[in-house]
């Protein structure tokens, strides 16, 4: 018998708002998180391997927008915490 250990990693990632509210739906429509989606998203992604790299040519750019800069240096977990509880 194995001893696998799972190990999970939070992280931050910037997503379109359009792509979220489908992703909230979906989640909530299938009764599960929208970690488990992305997760499984990310793995048919990655399983793909080379063939996905085809189709992302074929993927429309997303929207780009100044964001009006660096809050914080993201490195800074506890003045990142700091800001994001300020707002």
């Amino acid at each position: 018998m194995s001893n696998m250990v799972n190990h999970t990693m939070k992280t931050t990632l910037n997503i379109d708002d359009t792509v979220m509210q489908r992703l909230r739906e979906e989640a909530t429509k299938r009764g599960t998180t929208m970690s488990a989606l992305v997760e499984a998203g990310l793995r048919l992604v990655l399983d793909e391997g080379a063939s996905f790299a085809n189709d992302i040519e074929q993927l429309p750019e997303l929207p780009r927008w100044n964001s009006g800069g660096h809050l914080v240096d993201i490195s800074n977990r506890a003045e990142l915490y700091r800001v994001m509880e300020e707002e």
